[in-house]
């Protein structure tokens, strides 16, 4: 029988006689012996499970440590941004503990929050401010173009009509300024949507020399008024058509030249065109527009081009203006990628430098320069329906179609004009948009219900970016500005009735 060492040693030491174990001694030892083993296995478990659990401690211990060494590594980082971004922070007390540097940031969270809101309250408020300075300058455009297109208007008929001569310098000063307004009108609003980013470029063919012909004719009486002489000097290499947008165009040039003509007495003013260059697709066009008047300070060429400046105020006293001719004549260049210089001397003149780039015309047609033949202003056999609630606009716009031998009819409000399209067969429709009872824009739609063919112009004082979108949405062909020109009008009712004929 194999026992237990340790209970064999007993064994050995007190049962030394030979005989006296038996069965039941035998059966006594085993059972020792076996406790002895089990005691012996727990123990060494329990060695080997203390020896683990110690293992397992320190790792744990060590992982604690690592983590606060990493936390104040954190907290101590953070506090030196804390200190950056904010240097009134550092007269604040910060502790060591994360929760002093948490109780910091909730209050920054909270300041910054605060400031968020006020941050969107003056978002708001500007927006709004905003959004009401373009609806009072919708309004006012209309309160003042509509008087001026009766003005502009019957100043037109009277000038057609016979008068005395001694009523032509009467008429010939009318004119001036009710243009002169005009063209303040049109600086605000103009410059009012380039600062709102709401200026479209509109590309069509345009022949350059004409343009610059026109544009001169259109300046002349100005210059004789001021005894100067304009003198145009056009590249032979010119081409005949371009493509580019002929308005915005004209209104840089009239600006400059106008400006010119402005500043310069008993002198002269040259308009100077030239190609610089050609590639596959475009030509390069330079305009130089050159006075000999009064010129401008160096000190003072770095802002005429700013708005509402002039280069002294008693310039702003002796000539007058908005300020904001050259502002709109540089933004509007550089929402076409192009710049403007100006060199001038004072008491020499000066003199506007600036290039466009212009699509080449795919048509090889050659249009001669020069004068237009006189146009017989002959609507003969042409209805229109003229929509205007305006009493003296419509006798002035009637008066004129009259004139040019056109049957008309007149409706005072948009509801009038669609039972007046069902009962007769007109040529052209000249709608204007805002009246009483029934608008422009809502009796177009109406009338595109049962007639889809008839031409339609709207006739507004609002030329608004919005206003130009609801004229194309509600299925009108055109518009025409008020005041409007009446050679534009006649050549568009012109345009539109000859397109319908043919269509």
């Amino acid at each position: 029988m194999e026992i237990h060492h340790t209970l064999a040693a007993q064994v050995k030491k007190h049962l030394s006689e030979p005989g006296l174990p038996g069965p039941v001694l035998d059966t006594f030892l085993q059972s020792v012996s076996s406790h002895y083993y089990s005691m012996e296995r727990d123990k060494r478990l329990t060695e080997h499970a203390f020896e683990v659990s110690e293992k397992e401690y320190q790792d744990l211990l060590s992982d604690l440590r690592r983590e606060n060494d990493l936390k104040q590594q954190s907290i101590s980082k953070i506090k030196a941004v804390i200190l950056a971004l904010d240097a009134n922070s550092q007269s604040e007390n910060h502790g060591e503990e994360l929760l002093d540097v948490i109780q910091f940031l909730e209050r920054q969270i909270i300041k910054t929050k605060i400031l968020e809101e006020e941050l969107l309250k003056a978002k708001e408020i500007a927006e709004s401010s905003s959004k009401a300075k373009s609806n009072f300058l919708s309004v006012m455009s209309h309160e003042i173009r509509t008087p001026l297109n009766a003005i502009i208007g019957f100043i037109h008929l009277l000038s057609t009509d016979p008068y005395l001569q001694t009523q032509e310098d009467y008429l010939k000063a009318i004119n001036i300024s009710s243009q002169n307004l005009l063209n303040l009108v049109n600086d605000i609003l103009d410059f009012s949507k380039i600062e709102e980013g709401k200026i479209e470029f509109l590309y069509t063919k345009i022949n350059i020399k004409n343009l610059i012909h026109e544009i001169k004719l259109a300046n002349m009486f100005k210059a004789n008024e001021r005894e100067n002489k304009i003198t145009v000097m056009l590249d032979e290499d010119l081409p005949s058509l371009v493509m580019g947008d002929e308005v915005r165009l004209s209104q840089i040039l009239n600006n400059l030249i106008s400006n010119a003509i402005k500043f310069t007495h008993r002198g002269q003013v040259l308009i100077e065109i030239t190609k610089c260059s050609e590639s596959a697709e475009y030509h390069t066009i330079q305009f130089v527009i050159k006075d000999t008047g009064v010129g401008i300070p160096s000190e003072a060429t770095a802002i005429i081009f700013e708005r509402f400046t002039q280069a002294n105020s008693e310039i702003d006293r002796q000539y007058g203006g908005s300020g904001l001719g050259l502002s709109i004549v540089k933004k509007l260049l550089e929402l076409q990628g192009k710049s403007i210089t100006v060199e001038s001397t004072p008491g020499k003149g000066s003199c506007f430098t600036f290039s466009l780039d212009f699509a080449k015309c795919a048509e090889a047609e050659q249009i001669q320069t020069g004068s237009k033949a006189k146009i017989n202003h002959d609507l003969s056999g042409i209805k229109v329906l003229l929509v205007e609630d305006v009493y003296i606009n419509s006798v002035m716009a009637r008066s004129m179609l009259i004139n040019w031998k056109a049957d008309v009819d007149l409706a005072e409000n948009g509801q009038i004009a669609i039972e007046m399209c069902k009962q007769n067969t007109y040529d052209i429709i000249l709608m204007d948009l805002q009246m009483p009872v029934m608008d422009g824009i809502t009796a177009t739609l109406k009338i595109r219900d049962f007639n889809t063919e008839i031409p339609i112009v709207a006739l507004t004082a609002s030329s608004s970016f919005e206003t130009q979108i609801d004229i194309k949405n509600c299925g009108m062909d055109d518009f025409i500005a008020k005041p409007f020109n009446p050679y534009v009008l006649f050549e568009t009712i012109k345009k539109k009735v000859s397109k319908s004929l043919t269509a």
